[in-house]
């Protein structure tokens, strides 16, 4: 190297270099060499996770000295994210980051719906307050810890009876999701057959809890990202779709209580009972549609999912329809505005849940409406 600075030298500067000079670089190099070697020896003495940490957690690092197990586990991880989270790079490509922090507004609220016919004079219909919750969290790879706050809490009115959890994995391949959701109260009446006087009226005796998910299978694994929209950890180069198909289950526990409601009101709807008690489990197929579409500049993306469901309907003996046995029936959308600029990012994300319940005398439909406000940083 010193011979090849020397030559170099010579043919730029037409100069001998002076041997004072080549004694000064000569010293350089070995203090440079001496403090690498040190360094080195240093980092290879830490415990394997402390090298992690050292190195801003690369796992892919040779110089991290790892165990035969957390290597296992490495070459298990390699091995699951060549099979199931690869892409055609003209399409999709990673965002060269292990790191996130993410700052969420989740709006969210319930609606229930009872038509006794196709005319709108003999519907009850009402909706939930909007429940407002605010979380920062910080992700690695595919882990997450946060924090939300419950942002009615803190306004006037008080607080509101309900928690809401998620769960959610993406890869190329596959997406999964898992909700969990309790609500108590803070409903009113909008439309109640052809009742005009006093609506919209307060309506607390509703209880309502679910736990549901799905799993789906993206056939167009290779150009199209779900994560790209959802999750931040891809981005999007060229618009791309896939159909989607998989499995979804789900369980309601709605009770409503119409009996305080007064009687010249529920005049208005005479084929109404007093009380209504759904608790089911269903058991369906799901399948769809995605579609990502990449706006000019490629910093924009937008996304729609759609995907309806059907399956069997396990009713219980507590409910207020006798039969058992049941045809499912949902319909699941999603729709996102994502915006990247360089480590930074932000989001508009939509959802939609609805179910269906119907027999001889009457349709029954609750949903669950969403609408999420994202922004944070990869590093």
């Amino acid at each position: 190297m010193l011979c090849a600075v020397k030559l170099y030298a010579f043919s730029a500067h037409s100069h001998i270099v002076p041997s004072s000079e080549i004694a000064v670089d000569q010293d350089s190099v070995a203090v440079a060499d001496s403090a690498a070697v040190a360094d080195s020896v240093a980092f290879s003495r830490l415990p394997w996770y402390s090298q992690l940490i050292e190195n801003g957690f690369r796992i892919h690092d040779k110089n991290v000295n790892y165990p035969k197990f957390p290597r296992l586990l490495l070459r298990i991880y390699d091995w699951g994210d060549k099979t199931f989270n690869s892409y055609d790079s003209t399409y999709v490509v990673g965002v060269g980051k292990n790191w996130k922090i993410t700052g969420k507004s989740f709006n969210w609220m319930e609606s229930y719906m009872m038509l006794f016919s196709l005319k709108g004079s003999k519907m009850l219909h009402m909706v939930s307050d909007m429940y407002y919750d605010v979380g920062a969290y910080l992700s690695f790879m595919a882990l997450s810890i946060g924090y939300t706050a419950k942002v009615n809490d803190f306004l006037a009115g008080g607080s509101k009876n309900r928690t809401n959890l998620n769960f959610n994995f993406t890869c190329s391949r596959i997406y999964a999701n898992l909700d969990i959701m309790n609500t108590k109260g803070n409903a009113r009446i909008t439309h109640f057959g052809g009742y005009k006087r006093d609506l919209p009226m307060d309506f607390n005796d509703v209880e309502h809890s679910t736990l549901s998910g799905e799993a789906f299978y993206i056939f167009n694994f290779n150009q199209y990202s779900h994560a790209a929209a959802y999750c931040f950890s891809k981005y999007q180069l060229k618009g791309a779709g896939s159909w989607l198909l998989g499995f979804s289950f789900n369980h309601q526990n709605i009770k409503l209580d119409l009996s305080n409601l007064p009687s010249d009101m529920k005049s208005f709807l005479p084929d109404l009972e007093d009380r209504y008690h759904y608790r089911y489990t269903d058991y369906s197929v799901c399948g769809g549609v995605a579609h990502n579409w990449v706006l000019h500049p490629r910093r924009w993306l937008a996304n729609v999912t759609l995907y309806p469901a059907f399956g069997y309907r396990h009713s219980y003996h507590d409910s207020t329809d006798s039969r058992k046995s049941l045809l499912a029936s949902s319909i699941h959308a999603r729709f996102a505005f994502v915006y990247n600029h360089k480590a930074l990012f932000a989001s508009i994300t939509g959802r939609f849940d609805g179910h269906l319940y119907f027999n001889s005398r009457y349709t029954f439909f609750n949903s669950v409406e969403s609408l999420s406000l994202i922004v944070g940083a990869r590093f």
